[in-house]
């Protein structure tokens, strides 16, 4: 409930920060901007997630999170306050904005993760991982409507401080589970003496564990798959977006009130899913058949989009992709975490869902960018038929990820050398 809680704080701000940055960015440089800024997005992710890395070898996961959601909740005020002093001068404000909204959730979101895969087992996190995110979708859905109501009344310029706002009672929470629960199984200052010093040598060398990566042939798949979905999840909502402006010209303020109505709804439905159609899921369905499922609902969706390109058909592909997302694909992909070792829950999972996650994103505009500067021109139905391919691809990895030797019936608890500083689940 306390993590979950503080889950809930960060999905707030973001959905409030979210479509705010998008309209922002979309006024002072146009939709067609948007794969160029996307593409931008790899130099952001991959800073904080070396930075991440860094952190947590000298703070420990604890500190780590408070100086992270700080510094998350200082960048905010301080965009707000470079825009609004100079609404001209400060475009290129707008980009960081939006670089930093893609880069900041998904590592504090991440972080914990890390700490419920280190507290939870496998059986406990089939029937709790849906809930958690159930819990979670609250803070989201009132961003959303947060963000519906006063859009228009107040200004979206002034959703980014309110963003900060609702981000704030996650550094209360967090401490409160910290204080309760202790450190994470594996941490270094759970360890002996000699072991924690080796590990701190192991760390520094390797802030991010990609030695894991050449041992575990799961952590290798995770990444394809991770990346393989978010360009899928990107050209999709590039189209969305594309849709959205067109439908909306020069109505930003409208716009904005529509994405932030779109994604209310996008949290409810994904609540409800989480807390009654998840748990049911992964608790009597074999997780293989949950994994293969999902891609193939996308391919008829995204089929659908191809055939018939409008702002109805890019939203109801964009609003399985979320729902999915955020209910049923999150909670089964964090039950293949549980198993591993601190560095594979901590570090090796922040490459693969923070930098994996976003710089397959920036890959994929970038992309776009280079094909749009040969005079190729993109329409809303071109981007549907790319994420068309990506969930194909999608399909063809579910199967390899969940082979016998990955799931709950063969999952190996990481000890010995391929444990690092971790320890059995």
């Amino acid at each position: 409930m306390i993590v979950a809680s503080a889950a809930a704080s960060l999905l707030c701000g973001y959905e409030l920060l979210r479509s705010t940055a998008n309209t922002l960015f979309v006024t002072a440089y146009g939709r067609h901007a948007l794969p160029a800024i996307i593409a931008l997005t790899i130099v952001g992710v991959s800073l904080v997630t070396y930075g991440y890395g860094r952190l947590l070898s000298w703070l420990g996961p604890r500190r780590t999170l408070h100086a992270s959601t700080v510094l998350a909740m200082l960048t905010m005020l301080a965009c707000y306050a470079a825009i609004r002093l100079d609404p001209v001068g400060s475009k290129p404000v707008t980009g960081l904005l939006y670089i930093f909204k893609e880069s900041y959730i998904v590592l504090l979101i991440e972080q914990c993760w890390s700490f419920i895969n280190s507290k939870l087992t496998r059986k406990a996190a089939k029937v709790l991982n849906g809930v958690i995110c159930g819990i979670a979708s609250i803070g989201a859905v009132s961003g959303g409507l947060l963000l519906r109501y006063l859009s228009e009344r107040w200004g979206t310029l002034q959703m980014v401080p309110l963003a900060a706002l609702g981000t704030l009672p996650t550094l209360f929470l967090v401490e409160w589970m910290y204080r309760r629960y202790g450190e994470p199984r594996g941490a270094d200052s759970t360890l002996p003496a000699d072991k924690a010093a080796a590990a701190q040598h192991r760390h520094d060398e390797d802030p991010l564990s990609l030695r894991l990566f050449r041992r575990e042939r799961l952590l290798l798949l995770l990444i394809l798959l991770v990346a393989t979905k978010e360009c899928m999840g990107s050209l999709v909502d590039l189209g969305f977006q594309y849709e959205l402006k067109q439908q909306f010209a020069d109505a930003a303020d409208k716009q904005n009130a529509y994405s932030g109505t779109f994604f209310a709804w996008i949290n409810g439905i994904a609540m409800g899913f989480q807390l009654v159609l998840t748990p049911l899921l992964l608790t009597f369905v074999r997780t293989r058949w949950v994994h293969v499922s999902i891609p193939a609902i996308h391919l008829a969706l995204l089929t659908n989009f191809v055939l018939r390109p409008s702002l109805v058909s890019a939203s109801l592909a964009l609003m399985a992709f979320k729902i999915i997302d955020y209910s049923v694909f999150r909670a089964a992909k964090e039950l293949l975490y549980v198993p591993l070792s601190f560095d594979a829950r901590y570090r090796a999972k922040e490459l693969i869902d923070v930098l994996g996650n976003r710089a397959s994103k920036g890959l994929t505009s970038l992309s776009i960018t280079a094909l749009q500067s040969l005079g190729v021109a993109f329409a809303a139905g071109s981007f549907a038929l790319g994420g068309l391919v990506g969930a194909g691809v999608w399909l063809v990895l579910a199967f390899p990820l969940t082979a016998s030797e990955h799931t709950e019936s063969a999952a190996r608890p990481a000890t010995g050398a391929d444990a690092g500083t971790g320890a059995a689940s």
